[in-house]
């Protein structure tokens, strides 16, 4: 029997890099756990302050989840555009997922300071911390996306449709919408939960 008859190479450079972000996102779904897991134990630690019920406008946040989810679907159109090699729709569903993203850190960015203003700040409570520092870091991470959003862009404007610019596009659109299942866990947990009964 030949050893060498089941070989067939090294994987494909879209293989690995694809297997190599899943790792790296998987990792980050470990971190945003951590952050989950702190919420949970904390959510009731209000010292005193104000409490989830008090705090949060489900319309805001619903408008926001909106804002994220069309732009999860704008991303995706820009990944079928940027497969066929359509650069005008690639463009355009990369900006409405731009827009959308800008839209959402709008309105969580304009729901902090509104809480700062009534001095429901990070540093009032157990409670608090963990919220901002929860609902904070998905932010960091729009705020991210939103930068290598504007990179994916200008590359495949200036460089067109090469493999490793649609590799990254490919990796740029599931970052995307890993950040959509963790603001749907953040909205279920963090808010519809804690306004509740």
């Amino acid at each position: 029997m030949d050893p060498d008859a089941g070989y067939k190479g090294p994987a494909s450079k879209r293989i690995t890099t694809a297997y190599g972000f899943w790792i790296f996102l998987l990792s980050d779904f470990v971190l945003f756990s951590g952050f989950y897991a702190s919420y949970a134990v904390l959510s009731h630690a209000t010292a005193g302050g104000p409490a989830a019920k008090g705090l949060f406008d489900l319309k805001i946040v619903v408008l926001e989840t909106t804002f994220l989810l069309l732009s999860s679907f704008a991303c995706g159109m820009a990944t079928i555009a940027s497969n066929v090699r359509n650069m005008l729709w690639t463009q355009v569903s990369y900006l409405i997922t731009g827009l959308l993203g800008v839209g959402f850190l709008f309105l969580e960015v304009s729901e902090f300071g509104k809480m700062l203003a009534e001095g429901a700040g990070p540093s009032r409570s157990a409670f608090l911390s963990s919220f901002f520092a929860l609902v904070g870091l998905h932010g960091l991470h729009v705020t991210v996306g939103l930068l290598w959003l504007g990179t994916m862009m200008a590359q495949f404007w200036a460089k067109g449709f090469r493999p490793d610019i649609i590799r990254r596009g490919l990796c740029f659109a599931l970052f995307w919408h890993a950040l959509d299942i963790i603001w749907v866990g953040i909205f279920t947990n963090v808010y519809l939960l804690g306004t509740g009964p």
